[in-house]
């Protein structure tokens, strides 16, 4: 989105499996104050634009879930998201990839000087929009909507043996 990415990119090389040197969360930061302004803190209960995201969060998410059962597989048994109390894990998990559209959604939405800071109805339809963009993955350009479709379908095909590798966008 045209900004400076200063260090993510090597944050990110650092980011091993179970994160326990942290470098999600000190990238995570970095990220959110690069996208949004210095001080920015996301958070669920957060000042504006945190009710955008959780908005657009809460669509991909019901987007994934029913690609998932489209697929044929259950929501609920996640790969890296567990609890007990959450019927959507593996959503959780799916939809990381893709959270960088809503993230753009948002962006643009905050970058127009939109001075409204509520959840209008003309704000959460704007936002249902990114079930409609275009996402690439290879050298195919498809709605999101579609592509989550390939993304849980290939995951099915990975849990039987079919493929060794899930299809995900390139942003």
């Amino acid at each position: 989105m045209n900004k400076p990415t200063g260090s993510l990119a090597s944050l990110a090389a650092e980011v091993k499996s179970d994160d326990a040197s942290n470098r999600e969360a000190v990238a995570a930061r970095e990220y959110w104050n690069r996208l949004f302004n210095h001080g920015f803190i996301r958070d669920r209960f957060g000042v504006p634009p945190n009710q955008f995201l959780n908005y657009g969060y809460i669509v991909l998410r019901a987007a994934v879930a029913r690609a998932l059962t489209g697929s044929g597989l259950l929501p609920t048994l996640g790969i890296h998201h567990r609890n007990r109390y959450n019927a959507y894990c593996l959503a959780d998990d799916i939809m990381e990839p893709y959270r960088p559209y809503v993230d753009q959604a948002v962006h643009q939405l905050w970058e127009s000087g939109n001075d409204e800071l509520i959840l209008a109805k003309e704000t959460k339809a704007y936002l249902l929009n990114v079930l409609t963009c275009d996402v690439c993955i290879g050298v195919v350009k498809r709605p999101l909507m579609v592509a989550l479709s390939h993304t849980t379908a290939s995951l099915a095909r990975c849990y039987s043996g079919e493929e060794k590798k899930v299809l995900y966008p390139e942003f």
